[in-house]
């Protein structure tokens, strides 16, 4: 019987711990004893450093883009149905190719009269010389000729006022129809920009 006592004294009793469990509350009803439910919120590491940087380094805004962007591509004196449609083929060219090639073709397109009526009198290979050496030239003929005849037949000379109808258009990707939005329509729609000097634009 000692042995069995000393034994059962080798075993102290564990103390047991009251688990509280949180859950959603139903009905606009509210558990005032349950823990409200905490969740993780992810951030990229060190981002508030990598945008310190950022703004150091864009502080000057001495990147070609500054100067030669979609903002500043399109003739201000036109009407703005024509500014509008300019600042889209400007996007248009700039996929895969530097703002200074981007520039020059506008400067080009906007001497012959960059409207949708002359695109679309135009013919294909005086729209290739006019636009080259952009990247994919002859992509974007195809690409600028079909969408000016969705313009004009479905929008009057216009461009749409949504990214949904932007990106429905050849030739124009997510990133295209958020800066459209933005310059053409002064609207912020979504990021559409990089915020670092680059080469092209895409």
């Amino acid at each position: 019987m000692a042995l069995l006592a000393e034994g059962r004294k080798s075993h102290p009793t564990r103390k047991t711990r009251k688990l509280r469990v949180a859950y959603e509350a139903s009905n606009g009803e509210k558990d005032e004893d349950a823990e409200p439910l905490k969740m993780p919120m992810w951030e990229p590491q060190n981002w508030q450093q990598q945008l310190a940087n950022i703004r150091i380094m864009r502080s000057k805004k001495d990147a070609p883009v500054d100067q030669l962007g979609a903002e500043h591509c399109y003739d201000a004196s036109a009407p703005p149905k024509v500014q509008r449609y300019q600042v889209l083929l400007s996007l248009m060219l700039s996929s895969q190719t530097k703002d200074q090639v981007t520039a020059g073709a506008m400067q080009r397109l906007r001497a012959r009269g960059l409207t949708v009526e002359n695109i679309l009198q135009m013919e294909d290979d005086m729209l290739g010389r006019l636009i080259y050496p952009v990247g994919f030239w002859r992509n974007k003929v195809k690409f600028i000729k079909q969408t000016t005849a969705i313009l004009q037949q479905r929008y009057e000379g216009d461009i749409p006022a949504s990214v949904a109808e932007l990106v429905a258009l050849p030739g124009v990707g997510p990133k295209m129809a958020h800066l459209a939005m933005a310059v053409a329509w002064g609207t912020v729609s979504g990021i559409g920009e990089w915020l670092v000097p680059h080469r092209g634009r895409s």
